[in-house]
């Protein structure tokens, strides 16, 4: 069944003609979308680039975007056509035809930029553009999730004249054909105006945006929003810092609102499984009886997390609780010794836990202190957490040096093969040495083949059942979305959501 898709443009313009100003502590590491594989740039992308489908805000099956109508044009899932919407022109008035998305695709397979999200696009075999409306992909194996990932920053399209074939543009500008223009970057800030050229399915409530880059800076950015010198604060506050910003609003002593989401960011601590100690199925079922999850997102997370009980978060197709099912939510010190003597430990285990909060977050070594205390707390353990930089940790983790480590994902596109197949398939980014032909040779390419992903939802299950039993990883949480905003500021319930972008245009100004 096709995708079909109505002709909204932008047309009538922005219904405010104010900037409003976003402040965030990630990094921007790319403008060119063949790199940049960060929730940073990918909010730089979606917001300047078009994809052929896109999601719509709450949903997680891909509308069309660029294209009128897409959908597989065979029974396996392996031939994807889409056809363009008419009258699509590039920020610089250039037309915009299928040559600009084999291009595009093309371009970023063949620069295979290792920050970048060629891998996502591993499943294209060749491209065909018959006419300048009609672009049809040829996979090399059955992708159901095909039209997810190229919904996603992964299925920017850029401007054939424009950007080079085979290397990066590093240029820091953008020639795009989405919602925004970039109109200006640099180390401080990114300035984006509406496009009045834009043929899609987004009505911006803004004539400018400008994002302001607090490179880490945490405290900056909770001073920033609440002085107003910014007018939404997106990702980088502090838990402790959303916390007591809620709670002053509440108390009405603040100017500012925290609006949540939805969100399938999800934490997990992951096991070497040929590591002396944690190879060991005893001390990881030990383990699995031993975290309390509920306390660690209360104490440490201060409720902006919730307990997470399997590998496919909650609100995503297939999720169970397969860890609740089989070692509870709340520590049994008496299963755990059990496992541990089962397995001939008489002897408090050592174990470190090895951590890189630049990488996962800034409250990510509390809360691996907090459950090195749960674990030594039943004198089963005697835990540590060792803290390094990104560069170290991930040396460690690919040499095999590390027996336990924490691992955060962001998903590309909200489906659970994005949990799953990255973590278990071949050549896994977890570099846990685990495997299970079952997962990999019968349930992922199972799952791959089913357009309906509704019929996925027994094969996920097993799926989740067998790593709550052979415990290469174990789930710890699933985040949710935060922005703080001025009062004046609207539409922000609209840019939280599963699919974890933040469109710009969504956001405007009420009237005073």
């Amino acid at each position: 069944m096709l995708l079909g898709g109505c002709g909204l443009t932008g047309d009538d313009g922005p219904g405010d003609d104010e900037r409003v100003v976003v402040g965030m502590t990630d990094e921007v590491l790319a403008t060119d979308p063949a790199s940049g594989y960060d929730p940073g740039s990918w909010l730089v992308f979606n917001n300047v680039f078009q994809s052929l489908l896109s999601f719509p805000p709450g949903g997680t099956e891909p509308q069309p975007e660029a294209a009128r109508s897409c959908g597989f044009t065979d029974r396996v899932s392996q031939r994807f056509t889409c056809t363009l919407r008419e009258d699509l022109t590039f920020s610089n008035g250039h037309e915009l035809t299928s040559r600009d998305v084999k291009f595009s695709f093309d371009r970023t397979l063949g620069i295979n930029d290792p920050d970048g999200p060629a891998v996502m696009l591993s499943t294209i075999d060749r491209i065909e553009t018959p006419d300048d409306r009609t672009v049809t992909f040829h996979l090399n194996q059955p992708d159901a999730t095909f039209p997810q990932k190229i919904a996603s920053g992964a299925g920017s399209i850029v401007d054939h004249r424009s950007y080079p074939a085979d290397e990066l543009r590093t240029d820091g500008e953008a020639v795009g054909s989405g919602v925004y223009t970039l109109e200006s970057y640099g180390d401080g800030e990114a300035v984006f105006a509406a496009n009045d050229d834009y043929q899609g399915p987004a009505e911006p409530k803004n004539a400018e945006v400008t994002l302001r880059l607090f490179h880490g800076d945490q405290q900056a950015l909770k001073t920033a929003v609440e002085n107003g010198e910014v007018d939404v604060a997106y990702r980088g506050l502090a838990a402790s810092d959303i916390a007591e910003l809620e709670s002053s609003t509440i108390a009405g002593g603040s100017r500012v609102k925290v609006v949540d989401g939805t969100s399938a960011e999800v934490q997990h601590l992951v096991f070497n499984m040929d590591d002396p100690v944690t190879g060991d199925i005893g001390v990881r079922r030990a383990i699995a009886h031993l975290i309390d999850r509920g306390t660690l997102t209360r104490d440490v997370y201060r409720r902006t997390a919730e307990p997470l009980y399997s590998v496919v978060p909650v609100g995503i197709t297939g999720h169970n609780t397969a860890f609740f099912d089989t070692y509870g939510d709340l520590p049994r010190p008496d299963l755990a010794e059990e496992a541990l003597r089962d397995a001939g430990h008489t002897d408090p285990v050592e174990l470190t836990l090895w951590v890189t909060p630049a990488r996962f977050g800034p409250d990510t070594e509390a809360a691996f202190e907090y459950i090195a205390d749960q674990l030594n707390a039943s004198g089963l353990f005697d835990a540590s957490v060792r803290s390094v930089p990104a560069d170290e940790f991930a040396e460690g983790v690919s040499n095999g040096d590390y027996g336990a480590y924490v691992r955060g994902w962001v998903p590309d596109y909200p489906d659970p093969d994005n949990f799953t197949a990255p973590f278990f398939g071949e050549g896994n980014v977890l570099e846990n040495n685990y495997e299970s032909p079952r997962i990999t040779d019968e349930l992922i390419p199972r799952t791959e083949q089913e357009s309906d992903r509704g019929q996925t939802v027994e094969d996920f299950a097993t799926l989740q059942d067998i790593v709550a039993d052979e415990l290469p990883l174990i789930p710890l949480w699933q985040g949710k979305q935060y922005a703080v905003a001025a009062d004046d500021i609207d539409g922000l319930q609209w840019t939280l959501d599963a699919s974890t972008v933040f469109r710009f245009w969504e956001i405007g100004k009420s009237e005073s």
